[in-house]
């Protein structure tokens, strides 16, 4: 079953077809419900076939976008999930490819001189992290455990966001953007080494706030955008609200449509995380509900 979806301010749509015999069936709704399912017989498969490829056309033209394959149709008469089974194709993140032993050289060259730079300029520090971004990038989203150029430079960079104070730290959301550039797992593992800090360290309450949403949502990918939005600095780099608001309106379907198909929603898992105290996450935690 061919799926399509259209996300384009507060649109966020899906819309699946198929053919079975002389039937044409679609499944329709907004990203993260269940969705109204629809049949119309023809008096052939050939009139089903054509209003099938019609409506196709028609839906592309429209803007939405086809994201995957879904399984066949349920049989006739279901209802709710298992008429629907909405999936969302989360949109890759990383390119999945296998780096270059130069490009790893490059990354921790870039992540040595990030990590040298810790506690000085706040602007020499931007500057080296969008590099040092870029570097990450072309390792398209390796481990950097699994490279022994690369490990202990980056172990030790993570380790300055929850430097006692008085001692040189990296910025939390810095920290994000880096790991917004490797695999997932490599966020919940540094997630688990900012946790073991000592309590009273300047980030421990963003870090609490990004562990609870991560054990919340139990999908590793989910976990890292979200969190990378909460801790996102509009205004930095000449990133503005406008685009954070473009990056939650795309991601917020798929966070919608995990947790309804685990029997939770947005709304309960805002409700249970608390921002510490902390204004700002306490400002981000409200937007994402609005």
């Amino acid at each position: 079953m061919r799926r399509f979806e259209f996300v384009e301010g507060s649109s966020a749509k899906f819309w699946m077809a198929d053919v079975q015999g002389n039937t044409f069936i679609v499944v329709f709704g907004r990203l993260g419900t269940e969705g109204q399912r629809k049949e119309k017989e023809f008096s052939n498969e050939e009139s089903a076939r054509r209003e099938y490829e019609r409506k196709v056309a028609e839906k592309l033209r429209e803007g939405y976008r086809e994201v995957s394959a879904e399984a066949p149709v349920a049989p006739k008469g279901a209802k709710g999930a298992a008429a629907a089974a909405p999936k969302l194709a989360l949109p890759p993140r990383v390119r999945g490819e296998r780096p270059s032993a130069a490009q790893v050289t490059a990354a921790a060259e870039a992540l040595t001189v990030l990590d040298s730079l810790v506690g000085g300029r706040s602007w020499k520090v931007a500057l080296q992290a969008r590099r040092a971004r870029r570097a990450l990038r072309a390792l398209g989203g390796a481990d950097p455990t699994s490279h022994s150029a690369l490990g202990p430079v980056f172990t030790s960079l993570m380790a300055k966001v929850v430097a006692p104070r008085g001692e040189p730290r990296l910025p939390l959301w810095v920290a994000l953007e880096l790991l917004s550039e490797l695999d997932a797992s490599a966020f919940l593992r540094t997630l688990e080494q900012w946790r073991r800090a000592p309590a009273g360290v300047p980030a421990r309450a963003a870090i609490e706030l990004l562990s609870r949403q991560a054990e919340a949502l139990g999908e590793p990918e989910l976990a890292l955008r979200m969190g990378a939005l909460l801790e996102a600095r509009p205004g930095a780099r000449g990133a503005s609200e406008e685009g954070w608001e473009k990056r939650w309106s795309a991601l917020r379907p798929h966070v919608e449509g995990h947790l309804v198909a685990g029997g939770s929603s947005l709304p309960a898992l805002l409700r249970s995380l608390e921002a510490g105290g902390d204004p700002r996450l306490a400002e981000r935690l409200s937007r994402l509900g609005g």
